[in-house]
């Protein structure tokens, strides 16, 4: 059984998507700037099916957890983090986070999210990798993964074509026993 504490930190938890909070979501994919910075898809909003079918099909997978990123203090949701990916038999996943509301990006949330989804998944998964992939622009979460451990292992060059200029996408990994030791 998992602890309640292991989701929760100071400021926020993770918590299970609701059907109420698909709207929110879905909205968050009207903001150019999250949906440069979390998906290489080209820039568009989607629709609440769409934005429903994607949860409902994590929610129902074996290799992915998807966690809504909600503020202790009123329940606001903030954002959206994913442990998904899993190759059991390896003991290896990736990990996403998107901060939605734009007013709570660069307040140290991202660090309290992702401190949370990474004992969940080398605590409560036991898994021994953690991996992702940033855009060589978005400097900000860059720099988070570093502070928190990660190790820049690859490059993807030329990776992103927005607005034609071509971008790389990075590969950033970290193992369990490094978790906690950075």
């Amino acid at each position: 059984m998992t602890s309640t504490a292991l989701l929760h930190g100071p400021t926020l938890r993770l918590a299970a998507v609701m059907p109420e909070d698909i709207p929110l979501i879905a909205r968050w994919y009207e903001d150019a700037d999250f949906m440069r910075r979390f998906d290489a898809s080209p820039a568009m909003p989607k629709t609440v099916a769409e934005v429903t079918k994607y949860v409902e099909e994590q929610q129902q997978s074996s290799t992915a957890f998807p966690f809504a990123v909600r503020l202790l203090e009123g329940e606001s949701l903030i954002g959206y983090l994913e442990v998904d990916g899993i190759l059991w038999n390896h003991g290896t996943g990736w990990i996403s986070l998107g901060i939605g509301e734009a007013g709570y990006r660069g307040r140290g949330y991202g660090h309290a999210a992702m401190t949370l989804g990474l004992d969940f998944a080398f605590g409560e998964l036991n898994l021994r990798r953690i991996q992702l992939t940033v855009f060589a622009y978005n400097t900000p979460a860059i720099a988070l993964y570093e502070r928190l451990g990660f190790r820049r292992e690859g490059v993807f060059r030329e990776f992103l074509n927005r607005d034609g200029v071509l971008h790389d996408m990075l590969l950033y990994g970290l193992l369990r026993r490094e978790w906690h030791t950075s």
